[in-house]
C-alpha cells in the first residue's frame, strides 16, 4: 500500500487538473449555444459528467454505478451528499436535473453560470428562515419548467461515518410541490472525500430508492426519508468495506 499510495495520489492530482481543464473547454465551446438555447447548457453539463466518469475510471481506477429506477418525470429528489461526485452521478442519470444550490455558487466561474442556465435555485444558507421562503418561491416560479428538482436534505456534504440533521426545507418543498419524492443513497464519499486530492480505486455508487408518494405529514415524510437514505447508504458503505 505504501508503494501504491504515492502513485494513486499523483494520478488523482492529474485527474483533478484535467477535470477542471475539461470544464473550462466544454464551458467555453458551448457558451454561445447555451446562451441561445438552454438545451445546450444541459448538453454541456451532461458531457462533463460523462467525461469525469470515464477519466475517473481510466486514471484512478474508480468506477461508478447508478442503481435503482431513475425518475423520468417531475419529481423531487432528496439525496445523500458526500462529495462533488454524487452531484455528477445524479445529474448525469436524470433527464433534466436542477439543484437547490448554495447562493455563493452563482459566482463560481463557468459552473455558476451553467447552473443558473439549467434552472438551479440559489439559496442563501446564512438566513435559514428567509432562505426556505425564497427557495419555495423560486421553485414555485419555475415549476412549469420540465425537470427533476434535486435537494440535499442535510444541506452540506457529510463524510461517511458522521451524521448531520435533516433540515425541514425538504419537507416544505415536498408539501408545496405535491410530487413524489425519490430518495437517493450513496457511498461516494468513501472514494472521493469531502477534502483532499486522493481518489481511491473501487466502485462508487448512488442508488435511487422507491419514491415517497405525496400526502404525508412533514414529520412522517422526514422520518421515512432519513430512514431510507441513511439505512441504504450504510449498506452501500458496508458493501464497499467501510467499517465506521
Amino acid at each position: 500500500m505504501r508503494r501504491i499510495l504515492p502513485l494513486q495520489w499523483a494520478l488523482s492530482l492529474i485527474f483533478i487538473v484535467q477535470m477542471y481543464l475539461a470544464m473550462l473547454v466544454i464551458g467555453i465551446v458551448l457558451f454561445i449555444p447555451a446562451l441561445i438555447d438552454r438545451r445546450f447548457a444541459h448538453t454541456a453539463c451532461r458531457s462533463f459528467c460523462v467525461w469525469v466518469r470515464w477519466t475517473l475510471a481510466a486514471l484512478c481506477g474508480l468506477h461508478t454505478e447508478v442503481r435503482g429506477v431513475v425518475p423520468q418525470g417531475e419529481v423531487l429528489i432528496a439525496a445523500k451528499h458526500q462529495s462533488f461526485l454524487d452531484i455528477m452521478l445524479i445529474f448525469g442519470a436524470v433527464p433534466r436535473g436542477k439543484f437547490i444550490m448554495k447562493s455563493e455558487l452563482r459566482w463560481a466561474p463557468i459552473l455558476g453560470w451553467y447552473a443558473l442556465r439549467i434552472g438551479c435555485v440559489p439559496v442563501n444558507r446564512g438566513k435559514r428562515g428567509a432562505a426556505i421562503l425564497k427557495m419555495m418561491a423560486d421553485v414555485k416560479a419555475g415549476i412549469s419548467l420540465p425537470g427533476q428538482l434535486i435537494i440535499y436534505p442535510q444541506g452540506t456534504r457529510v463524510a461517511p461515518g458522521t451524521s448531520a440533521p435533516y433540515k425541514v426545507g425538504t419537507a416544505l418543498l415536498y408539501s408545496q410541490l405535491g410530487q413524489d419524492c425519490v430518495p437517493v443513497a450513496a457511498n461516494v464519499g468513501l472514494f472521493w472525500p469531502k477534502h483532499g486530492i486522493l481518489r481511491k480505486p473501487g466502485t462508487a455508487v448512488v442508488a435511487f430508492l422507491p419514491a415517497i408518494p405525496p400526502g404525508l405529514s412533514n414529520g412522517e415524510f422526514m422520518a421515512r426519508l432519513e430512514r431510507d437514505v441513511e439505512s441504504t447508504s450504510d449498506r452501500l458503505l458496508a458493501e464497499a468495506g467501510f467499517r465506521g
